[in-house]
């Protein structure tokens, strides 16, 4: 893919928009190009001050209130002597509520997820799995220096059988991440982590088209291990890296 071809499908890269095909075609082409690949990170910053990539909407304090009011209005209103509620009209409003919280205040981890499997597999298919490929924790380590506002976790766990093997920088809704790379045997192990907005969150594992993940936040950064490790493995792992 030539420059003036990436700067073209920039736009639809970003958004998610081209081909497998292609999609691997200009990011190897940004891993090639300085210049191009500067045009990437200042499209993604541009995109993060615009606040790019929030697929949710906060409700505002008022709408809020105005639900929860409408709510003890119903219950009033429906109560019949001695204290008998409309649990029909109740439960109708009690879902609306619901709906309010689980639509705006709950975070989308669902989009989170399926942003770092999609990473993870593009990383394995596009050849572009490592910016920085070294089993040496100290100069992985000083490399995310100057690149994120935090330094993530970089150890080498050789002796219990995971090996460092390299680091890359990542995007996600707009913001840098760091990817720590480890391996078991065949299989590639990606540690992202990046800023939160939340001090901390109970670790959660799962399974998304074929990969197992664990994720949590502690003390403001966010972890996701992402492998096609199987989960007893990858818990164990996760235990070694982040001591949960």
């Amino acid at each position: 893919m030539t420059c003036k071809e990436t700067q073209t499908f920039m736009d639809g890269y970003l958004d998610r928009e081209l081909d497998l095909v292609r999609s691997i075609e200009l990011e190897r082409h940004l891993h090639d190009c300085p210049v191009c690949a500067e045009l990437h990170r200042s499209r993604m910053a541009v995109r993060s001050a615009m606040g790019a990539g929030a697929l949710r909407y906060e409700a505002p304090a008022a709408l809020r209130q105005a639900v929860r009011t409408k709510l003890m209005e119903s219950v009033r209103s429906e109560r019949k002597p001695p204290f008998r509620v409309n649990w029909a009209a109740f439960g109708a409003f009690a879902a609306a509520a619901a709906v309010v919280v689980v639509l705006f205040l709950r975070p989308d981890l669902n989009r989170v997820q399926r942003e770092v499997v999609d990473s993870h597999v593009r990383s394995l298919m596009a050849g572009h799995l490592m910016d920085v490929p070294s089993t040496d924790q100290h100069t992985v380590k000083p490399w995310f220096a100057g690149k994120l506002d935090f330094s993530p976790p970089v150890q080498d766990f050789s002796p219990q059988g995971f090996p460092l093997v390299g680091g890359r920088i990542d995007y996600f809704g707009g913001h840098p991440a760091a990817a720590v790379v480890y391996q078991r045997h065949q299989h590639v192990i990606n540690v992202f982590a990046w800023r939160s907005t939340e001090s901390s969150r109970l670790k959660r594992s799962g399974r998304d088209h074929g990969y197992n993940f664990v994720d949590m936040v502690r003390d403001g950064t966010e972890y996701w291990v992402v492998s096609d490790l199987n989960a007893d493995e990858l818990d164990q792992f996760v235990r070694l890296v982040l001591g949960a």
